[in-house]
């Protein structure tokens, strides 16, 4: 199965671009990062390690090592296609090498339409499917977490792990949060209950609505 019949099937009318929590009815959008503090962007912080625990936790408690998933990397082109191979190493540190003759190329319409009215940019989007357990990801996710705080190893880019079995979309967007969205409050509802002093607090009355 190929990720666009799989979005059109389980999250029609659904664009893998953000905000995902705002565009879904069923989801949960968590805080990864607590308690911040001016000068706590450093390695080892305690807010940092925070991030990593909470991203990774959900992750697992998410996914199984032998579903099928879709790890989506969503690169935005400023730069005309120039780039597309360089960008296809992004994957690289995170599965393995024989893993990236799977990876699959789109050009899309740029992710932020209303910043580019002459259409000039666009979103190369690079798709692997595989199980769960191929996938490097207590790395991927912390480079996640690293990016807005400046901190290496990170990765700029919007990457989206898309659970064929458990049919849900998982999304760290920074170091502050992350959204969880699924097919049916059935499928997640372990996932709110036990993690659900990780609620962000804005979105909690709509989540808690989801899950009545």
């Amino acid at each position: 199965m190929k990720l666009t019949r799989f979005m059109q099937e389980k999250f029609p009318d659904l664009e893998l671009r953000p905000p995902l929590f705002y565009n879904w009815d069923i989801g949960i959008r968590f805080e990864l990062g607590v308690g911040w503090e001016r000068g706590m962007a450093y390695y080892d912080s305690p807010y940092l390690l925070g991030c990593y625990k909470r991203a990774i936790t959900l992750f697992e408690a998410i996914h199984k090592p032998t579903d099928d998933i879709f790890v989506v990397i969503d690169v935005l082109d400023l730069k005309r296609g120039k780039t597309i191979n360089r960008e296809l190493q992004n994957f690289s540190p995170y599965v393995e090498k024989s893993l990236l003759y799977r990876v699959k190329h789109q050009t899309l319409p740029f992710i932020y339409p209303e910043d580019d009215e002459d259409g000039a940019f666009k979103t190369q989007r690079f798709t692997l499917k595989c199980k769960a357990g191929e996938v490097k990801y207590k790395p991927l996710l912390k480079a996640l977490c690293n990016t807005d705080l400046g901190l290496k190893p990170l990765i700029y880019h919007r990457v989206y792990f898309v659970n064929i079995n458990q049919e849900t979309i998982y999304h760290v967007y920074d170091d502050r949060g992350s959204d969880l969205l699924a097919t049916s409050p059935e499928t997640i509802r372990s996932i709110y209950n036990k993690f659900n002093e990780w609620i962000l607090d804005y979105d909690r009355n709509e989540i808690d609505e989801v899950f009545s």
